[in-house]
């Protein structure tokens, strides 16, 4: 999953401060640590991995969607491929994709963040999106398939269609790209917005929406020259977008502190969710109701905010839900599990939460060692992946 690449500066500024406010942390004891974390709730030592090698903050992390592949996206210019398919015969747990750059004839690491990564929909293959430009396609035992170049500064999001013959980037050249997947050619770029673009989405294999720090939302389609829709009303940088499962909603968040819902047979957005008091970073629809594999529960849609709070909104009443407020630090990430009866949130506060989406109510909890940019679940929605600012990745065994 493509990561909105509004704050990578602003990642790396916290996760300086986060270095600094650990040494203050450690001088707490732990009996208090213990004290404020529901032991209900907690999970315990012996169901959470911590998977240690990359050197640097881990920004990013998705899931294989066929089998228990993580994969994970770091400061230290890798990405890594790691197998926690229970008795697997492959020996490596850790793939180790390094992002090298050509530099006088030979490989030489970029020394760039790995911005982005995403798998395509029959887990063979994972994209990822660089610092330095350029977007790689790497089988899934890690082998370099295609280098495709170049944006000219820094991807800041990429993602695959279903079908899995193109891939779409979003960069700070403001630019936004639809590659070929299977030659690496650019298929058509797109120059219409006036600032970095953050944020892609697909709504279909062949059509995307993209946000920017110029506050616009386009709609454009592979072929057409100019977009079919632009969606205006926010008045501060547009941070991520999602479709809805059918397709036929856009959900928008900003740093203007609102979520917004568009539909393409509308100019102006058809809901205006206002509640946060800080930049919202990110959101998710839940993956149900129309177009979802679970067609018969209502559908949700979940955003994460620097005001350390998650919220769950019912679009089709345009009210928040429930106010989930745990956390005690900005959240980065939040994802439903694959039947959206549970939803993780990933916060700078070290702690990943579970949360029960119709109750509201906490069911799991696990505080790390570093920040927690990103977290995400495995296709049988057993297991939570986890992200940190400190190089850490976490494996949450939620099986009872």
């Amino acid at each position: 999953r493509g990561r909105s690449g509004c704050s990578q500066q602003q990642r790396r500024d916290l996760a300086r401060l986060e270095r600094e406010c650990a040494a203050k942390h450690s001088i707490r004891d732990n009996h208090a640590d213990m004290m404020d974390m529901d032991v209900d709730v907690e999970i315990p030592q012996n169901k959470a991995m911590v998977l240690r090698g990359h050197e640097s903050e881990v920004f990013i992390c998705a899931w294989n969607p066929v089998t228990d592949l993580l994969a994970s996206g770091s400061g230290d210019s890798t990405a890594r491929i790691w197998n926690l398919i229970e008795n697997s015969s492959s020996g490596s747990t850790q793939l180790v994709l390094r992002h090298c750059i050509r530099e006088g004839g030979q490989d030489v690491p970029s020394n760039k963040d790995v911005t982005s990564l995403d798998w395509n929909s029959d887990g063979t293959l994972l994209a990822t999106g660089s610092y330095d430009g350029f977007a790689r396609i790497w089988t899934k035992d890690g082998n370099l398939s295609s280098t495709l170049g170049q944006h000219k500064g820094p991807i800041f999001a990429l993602k695959w269609n279903k079908k899995g013959n193109s891939i779409l980037s979003a960069g700070v050249d403001k630019m936004t790209i639809i590659w070929d997947a299977h030659t690496g050619e650019a298929k058509q770029q797109f120059p219409f917005h006036s600032a970095p673009a953050l944020d892609v989405d697909w709504q279909n294999n062949s059509t995307f929406a993209s946000c920017s720090t110029d506050m616009c939302i386009h709609v454009c389609r592979l072929g057409s020259e100019r977009p079919l829709k632009t969606f205006q009303g926010h008045t501060n940088e547009v941070n991520a977008i999602k479709w809805d499962p059918s397709g036929m909603l856009l959900a928008s968040c900003s740093d203007d502190m609102t979520l917004k819902i568009w539909s393409m047979t509308h100019d102006s957005c058809v809901h205006n969710l206002q509640a946060h008091n800080k930049e919202i970073y990110t959101i998710k629809w839940s993956p149900t109701g129309a177009g979802s594999n679970n067609p018969n529960a209502s559908i949700l849609l979940a955003s994460a905010s620097f005001d350390s709070t998650v919220r769950l909104w019912d679009v089709e009443r345009g009210v928040c839900v429930h106010t989930l407020t745990k956390h005690q630090e900005p959240v980065y990430s939040v994802a439903f599990s694959p039947d959206g009866k549970l939803l993780a949130s990933g916060s700078f506060d070290r702690c990943v939460h579970v949360w029960d989406t119709l109750s509201g109510a906490l069911v799991n909890s696990y505080r790390g060692t570093g920040g927690v940019f990103e977290v995400c679940w495995n296709s049988v929605g057993d297991k939570v992946g986890a992200s940190a600012s400190d190089g850490s990745v976490y494996v949450l065994d939620l099986r009872k």
